[in-house]
């Protein structure tokens, strides 16, 4: 079950591709800007693998969280915890492909947060250092997300660190091509996720794959 889990995560990352851009689309390009002369491949790992080690910090949490006795004793929550994640799946899908925009009003749930995390992100900005990179892209792995919020519904989910880390992880690795072809295309990469059929193809497969995890688990 948890390979299974693992690799619907990993797709849920990267068929989010056209989500992404536009939810990171601007932090993106203000790093990009930001960055030092040259070598910037070298500054835009270090963001990302920052990135995905603040997605695992998260998932370690809340799988820890889920993992309390508190929590494993209350029957059901499991599945709830489950069946909302893959719901959130479902409507990222809709939003994607054009037919709901209810996935933004979840969105705003997390601003308080990550209003009071930015002010720490600025600090290391502009990145001087790479190692400021790592730092930046920890902090930037909290930013506001429909994905993220299934991603860690999920590993909330698994009622294990372990686990709620492997979860994130396999989510993050799913996120990482969009991105990195992001720093490089950014505007290309817009162009082409604004076509409608594309729209559809990857919205309707978050659809897909969210309502099949449902049917799965529920019978």
């Amino acid at each position: 079950m948890l390979e299974f889990d693992l690799l619907a995560l990993f797709l849920a990352g990267l068929l989010g591709g056209g989500h992404c851009v536009g939810m990171c689309g601007g932090v993106v390009t203000a790093f990009s800007l930001q960055l030092p002369a040259g070598r910037r491949w070298h500054y835009h790992l270090g963001f990302n693998l920052g990135r995905i080690l603040g997605y695992v910090l998260i998932g370690i949490l809340v799988g820890g969280l889920g993992s309390l006795p508190v929590l494993l004793s209350l029957q059901g929550i499991k599945s709830i915890l489950f069946i909302a994640a893959n719901l959130l799946l479902i409507l990222l899908g809709a939003y994607m492909a054009g037919w709901s925009v209810l996935i933004l009003h979840l969105e705003k749930a997390g601003r308080p947060l990550w209003g009071k995390i930015q002010p720490f992100m600025r600090l290391y900005l502009p990145v001087k250092r790479w190692l400021d990179t790592l730092i930046v892209g920890a902090l930037w792995g909290w930013l506001p997300c429909g994905l993220v919020y299934t991603a860690s519904l999920n590993a909330l989910a698994s009622a294990s660190p372990l686990h709620g880390g492997l979860i994130m992880l396999a989510f993050g690795l799913g996120t990482l091509p969009n991105l990195l072809l992001m720093s490089a295309f950014i505007e290309p990469l817009r162009a082409l996720l604004r076509r409608p059929y594309l729209r559809y193809f990857f919205g309707g497969s978050l659809i897909l794959l969210g309502s099949f995890r449902i049917a799965q688990y529920l019978y």
